[in-house]
């Protein structure tokens, strides 16, 4: 490019995303682009040119300060306490710069706008992870960004929704309408991969951050896990040609006639098959498997090589493979394809469901419950039974084969009450991600922050160029056009001090840093209020604009009592010096 080009691209996105650049204290040394169209993906975006930067640059400084001061490799080799501990810091440190490069970008959000969080992954543990490995520091649902006068009117009418049970989502939705405030909905996973960071794995982790032209259709935090598969759009089409229903209920032969008749003469050994793996999922999805493995196709396993020459996994990670849905030829000309099937997160699935238009593929999904005890086709019913039903209990023991406890029935029931109390269609075949949207016209941004190598795209992850020099990959979507972006950014503090810079306050304090003797700001309110709902939403209560800390309802291994000990002493104190500061905050 010629230079003077190149100068003046690197002032325009510099001046785009000074919010975010003067929040983390970072030059921009450079910035390169790579399109899959010809304008840039802002032409295609229902956001503004500098928002969809700014978006950009926050997932890349959210990458950046993870990578940095997440504690990578931390939890290699430690006890359960200090690997469940490390991943938790990680996931403190990720969400928190995701937060505050929203709360500074929202500065500039047209007059009338707002971003409201729908959908956050990190609410409940995984399959294979113990209770207190859940609850996790997270952007979930009900926290909004925008300019002070409209994040009030807003987060009223959230909390209205939330406490409110005759004040419905349309009640919600059409209200604010009605006030001319437009709200934009987010589905955040802020730390992708959380295990394979903790252990210092060079492949996997991302921060992902999908932006929606209106609200999701979700009235409270939820995040259980959906049934889910992805195929070409090529492979759905034919198999509408054929008067085929393809979605995720079709018998799998069926899908792979749909793919042989789409690809003439693909062998079956080069239909590459994505699921999660592993013995703690064999209940609900070995039977997947096994259909799979009987039609003779592959069953992607750990180390196999994508296209970029990257090895996979298969142990966790549902959202990125969907990059890798589509066909290509090897180096002799034989075409292969790959499809994911199985289930992801609720907020995974939706992300992923909501690229179909950008990676041309067909994504459809079933609502699942939280356990890992019935097959998939059996989850599929059990989360269409009514819980309420006299003969709810030998419904359920029906799918056990056998008697079930009291227990049990009262573990499923709230399992299919929480999705119904959060609007989540349990009534249709399956879902797609328009049944998420109120309306039918709804358009998606992606944002994608590469903290590690990523496989599936071959995209590389943070990279240290010198001691203050980092290269961050973002890559930027909406319907019908995708950017991959690179960050050359200079630190412009020394690594020390830019560590307080990316650092939530509270850990800052946890780690020794004496509160009492730092200048506080009127700032630090916003952040602590901030920090308290990113690190310990279980323990918040809402009244008005006040919020209630009940540290008694902290499981002592979610977080040690020594420190809910030591934020209550930061809290008192902050409390009792600055009393109009904080007058939003009352410890229990």
């Amino acid at each position: 490019m010629d230079p003077i080009a190149k100068r003046n691209r690197i002032a325009q996105w510099a001046f785009d995303t000074r919010p975010v650049l003067l929040r983390y204290h970072l030059w921009l040394e450079d910035v390169e682009i790579e399109r899959a169209q010809e304008l840039p993906v802002s032409a295609y975006s229902f956001a503004p040119r500098a928002i969809s930067r700014c978006l950009a640059t926050t997932a890349a400084a959210t990458a950046l300060g993870t990578r940095l001061f997440g504690g990578f490799g931390e939890g290699k080799g430690q006890d359960k306490h200090a690997y469940n501990q490390a991943k938790k810091a990680a996931d403190a440190i990720s969400a928190y710069v995701m937060s505050e490069g929203l709360w500074h970008l929202t500065r500039s959000l047209p007059e009338n706008h707002a971003i409201m969080v729908s959908l956050g992954e990190g609410l409940m543990p995984k399959a294979g992870e113990t209770p207190e490995m859940g609850s996790n520091p997270l952007l979930g649902f009900g926290r909004v960004y925008a300019r002070p006068e409209v994040a009030h009117v807003v987060d009223a009418a959230t909390r209205k929704l939330l406490n409110d049970p005759d004040h419905s989502w349309s009640d919600f939705y059409d209200g604010l309408g009605a006030r001319g405030i437009t709200v934009w909905g987010a589905a955040v996973d802020t730390l992708e991969n959380t295990s394979r960071f903790a252990e210092g794995k060079e492949t996997g982790p991302m921060t992902v951050f999908h932006l929606f032209d209106s609200p999701l259709k979700v009235t409270r935090p939820y995040e259980a896990y959906m049934g889910c598969m992805t195929v070409p759009r090529r492979v759905t089409e034919e198999a509408e040609k054929r008067s085929v229903l393809l979605d995720y209920l079709t018998p799998r032969a069926k899908v792979v006639e749909a793919i042989e008749a789409a690809y003439p003469g693909i062998r079956r050994e080069h239909i590459h098959v994505w699921t999660l793996r592993g013995q703690s999922r064999a209940a609900r999805l070995g039977r997947l498997w096994q259909e799979w493995q009987e039609l003779g196709v592959h069953l992607v396993e750990d180390g196999w090589k994508a296209p970029s020459g990257i090895a996979v996994f298969t142990d966790s990670g549902t959202y990125a493979p969907t990059f890798l849905v589509r066909s290509w030829q090897d180096p002799a000309g034989a075409t292969h394809m790959l499809l994911c099937d199985g289930y992801a997160a609720t907020a995974e699935a939706l992300q992923a469901a909501s690229l179909s238009e950008v990676l041309d593929v067909d994504a459809t999904m079933a609502p699942f419950s939280p356990k890992f005890e019935l097959s998939r086709e059996r989850e599929y019913e059990l989360m269409r039974l009514s819980p309420d039903a006299a003969d709810f209990p030998e419904r359920l023991a029906a799918l056990f084969d056998g008697p079930v406890g009291p227990e049990r029935v009262a573990l499923y029931g709230d399992a299919i009450r929480e999705a119904v109390q959060s609007q989540i269609p349990l009534d249709r075949r399956v879902l797609r991600a328009d049944d998420f949207l109120p309306e039918k016209g709804w358009h998606v941004l992606s944002c994608t922050g590469y903290i590690c190598d990523d496989p599936y795209t071959g995209t590389p992850g943070v990279t240290k160029l010198a001691d203050d020099l980092y290269q961050v990959s973002t890559r930027l979507a909406t319907r019908h056009a995708s950017s991959l972006i690179r960050f050359t950014f200079r630190l412009q503090e020394k690594l020390e001090q830019t560590r307080l810079v990316f650092g939530p306050l509270l850990v800052r304090f946890l780690s020794g840093v004496d509160y009492t003797q730092r200048p506080v700001k009127v700032s630090d309110s916003g952040r602590i209020r901030n920090e308290l709902q990113t690190m310990l939403s279980q323990a918040l209560e809402y009244e008005g604009e006040r919020i209630r800390v009940h540290f008694d309802r902290i499981d002592d291994k979610v977080m040690p009592k020594e420190k809910q000990e030591a934020i209550r002493r930061v809290l008192e104190w902050y409390k009792r010096e600055h009393p109009v500061w904080f007058g939003w905050l009352e410890l229990v």
